[in-house]
């Protein structure tokens, strides 16, 4: 096999010379350097995501010197500094009630506030109803209520006020005075009864 061959400096582990074609690489942008450049080094306030190219030597000299608040007051420093924490995003004190399209200081989906928390800070767009206005929480309905509004004939989740009407209608259905004094709906009469008895106890009614 021949020194020379190209197909021998393929297979040894480090080639006499690299062979690979390189792109141009750029030429260091200091005035009167001819070298590449290998770095790149920000341009600086107002020019976000521009860049110098500078070689090795350069971008160090560059970057010895520079400062982003060059020409900035003490004061736009600060201020800068501070808006640096939240991204530079506009941002409201709680409850000072900033307006978004859609109504209310919180635009068309209020948050839900059971303790008034932001109606403590002054917000409008928390809830603002009395205890006695919202609505309750629903009550466990147990197998001996759902068996007496069965009794009654009505379905569970039944108010008061059906409740009370069921029980007036069936009262007067059942009594032996509206049947002509027959006693044989008494039991009847009196299972109503137990159970209108059962769901005035257990708050039902």
């Amino acid at each position: 096999m021949k020194f020379d061959s190209p197909l021998f400096d393929r297979i040894r582990v480090k080639p006499t010379e690299d062979r690979t074609r390189k792109p141009d690489e750029p030429c260091c942008q200091w005035k009167g350097c001819g070298n590449t450049a290998t770095h790149r080094a920000p341009k600086g306030r107002n020019h976000e995501n521009e860049y110098w190219r500078f070689c090795l030597d350069h971008v160090r000299e560059y970057n010895s010197s520079y400062n982003y608040f060059s020409g900035m007051s003490d004061d736009a420093v600060m201020k800068y500094q501070k808006d640096a924490v939240t991204g530079h995003r506009p941002t409201w004190k709680m409850g000072t009630g900033t307006r978004q399209a859609g109504g209310g200081d919180f635009g068309p989906h209020a948050p839900h506030d059971p303790f008034n928390v932001f109606r403590e800070f002054g917000a409008r767009g928390a809830d603002t109803r009395t205890r006695s206005e919202r609505a309750e929480p629903a009550r466990m309905v147990r197998n001996a209520e759902r068996k007496a509004l069965h009794e009654l004939g009505l379905e569970e989740g039944a108010d008061k006020a059906e409740i009370k009407a069921r029980f007036k209608i069936l009262v007067k259905r059942h009594h032996p005075d509206a049947n002509g004094g027959d006693r044989a709906m008494e039991d009847k009469l009196r299972e109503i009864i137990q159970a209108y008895n059962y769901l005035k106890s257990v708050g039902a009614v």
